[in-house]
């Protein structure tokens, strides 16, 4: 029987063991974990191949066409660090995972329609290299999609 390494949380709390995967991994274990979490609450929904332009996960509800899913995930840290897309990214939700760190000790999923994420975004000047990229600071993520969190359900807000 395996056993999980010593200072390891198996089921996804805080630890402050070194962190044993890959940035690659991660993402990819995101991806899966929105996935499966669509699934569990009545969306299919499953990870797309590896460099699918635009999105991560593909989920079907039963009373609307299929919708895109883009997932960024990111280790909670305070200050300047960002979790972001690009404007020409085409996807419906923008799915936020949050992994825990000393200061934020349970992961953290957040199921955003893009019209709500591009409302809440960050941009830099037109003029700049950078134009097309939307960003939020993740020490705010909790604060600013806490409307969102764990949406599997894909609920849209009575705008």
């Amino acid at each position: 029987m395996l056993k999980a390494p010593a200072g390891a949380n198996p089921i996804g709390m805080g630890t402050t063991a070194p962190r044993r995967y890959t940035t690659k991994q991660m993402g990819d274990a995101c991806e899966m974990i929105v996935a499966a979490e669509l699934t569990l609450a009545g969306i299919p929904a499953l990870k797309v191949p590896d460099n699918w332009p635009g999105y991560d996960v593909i989920a079907q509800p039963f009373d609307r066409p299929a919708q895109r899913v883009s997932v960024k995930s990111r280790t909670f840290k305070r200050g300047a660090a960002y979790v972001g897309y690009n404007d020409y990214d085409q996807f419906d939700w923008l799915a936020i995972v949050l992994l825990p760190s000393e200061e934020f000790k349970a992961r953290a999923i957040y199921v955003v329609p893009r019209q709500e994420a591009e409302r809440l975004a960050r941009r830099d000047k037109a003029t700049s290299k950078t134009a097309a990229e939307r960003y939020f600071r993740v020490d705010q993520v909790p604060d600013l999609f806490a409307t969102w969190n764990a949406n599997f359900h894909l609920t849209m807000p009575h705008w």
